[in-house]
C-alpha cells in the first residue's frame, strides 16, 4: 500500500523569508571564519573594539554574528507558515531599520557602538530594512486583505 505525498508548495513569501533567513545563517557562520573574515584575531564578544572585518568590510564581533544566526534560525522557522514569513519579512525588516537609525546616532567610537556597527554595516541594514519590508508586504498584498 503506497501513499502519495503531495509536496508541500511554498508560497512567495514563504521562499523570500527561507532565502532571507539561509543567508543570515551563512553570513553568521562566515562572520567565525577566519580569511573571510578579515583581522579575525581582533574579533571580541562585543564592543566597537573589534577590529574584525567580515568580507573585509563589515565589521563584526560575536555577539554580531549570533544576531544574524538567531535571525537566521527565526527566518527558517517562520517560513513554514504564511503568516510568519509574512511577520518575519516586516518585522525582521523594522528591526533592521532601527538599527539603521541606532547607527547613524550613535558614536561608532563610543561604548553604545556595542554590537558594533561602521558605516558599511549601516548601509546594509538600511537595504536589509526596506527590502524585507517591501518583500514581506508587496508579496502578501492580495492575500492579507482575504486572510482576515
Amino acid at each position: 500500500m503506497s501513499t502519495s505525498h503531495k509536496p508541500a508548495t511554498r508560497s512567495p513569501v514563504q521562499l523570500a523569508a527561507l532565502v532571507v533567513g539561509l543567508v543570515f545563517l551563512l553570513v553568521g557562520v562566515l562572520g567565525f571564519i577566519p580569511g573571510i573574515t578579515t583581522n579575525y584575531g581582533d574579533l571580541q564578544f562585543a564592543s566597537h573594539h573589534s577590529e574584525a572585518m567580515l568580507l573585509g568590510i563589515f565589521q563584526v564581533s560575536i555577539l554580531h554574528n549570533i544576531v544574524h544566526l538567531l535571525f537566521g534560525i527565526a527566518g527558517v522557522t517562520m517560513a513554514r507558515s504564511w503568516s510568519g514569513a509574512r511577520a518575519f519579512l516586516i518585522v525582521g525588516g523594522i528591526i533592521y531599520l532601527v538599527l539603521w537609525l541606532y547607527g547613524l546616532l550613535i558614536n561608532q567610537d563610543s561604548a553604545a557602538n556595542f554590537v558594533p556597527f561602521n558605516t558599511a554595516d549601516n548601509w546594509l541594514h538600511l537595504v536589509l530594512g526596506v527590502g524585507m519590508v517591501a518583500l514581506g508586504v508587496l508579496l502578501t498584498r492580495g492575500r492579507a486583505a482575504v486572510t482576515r
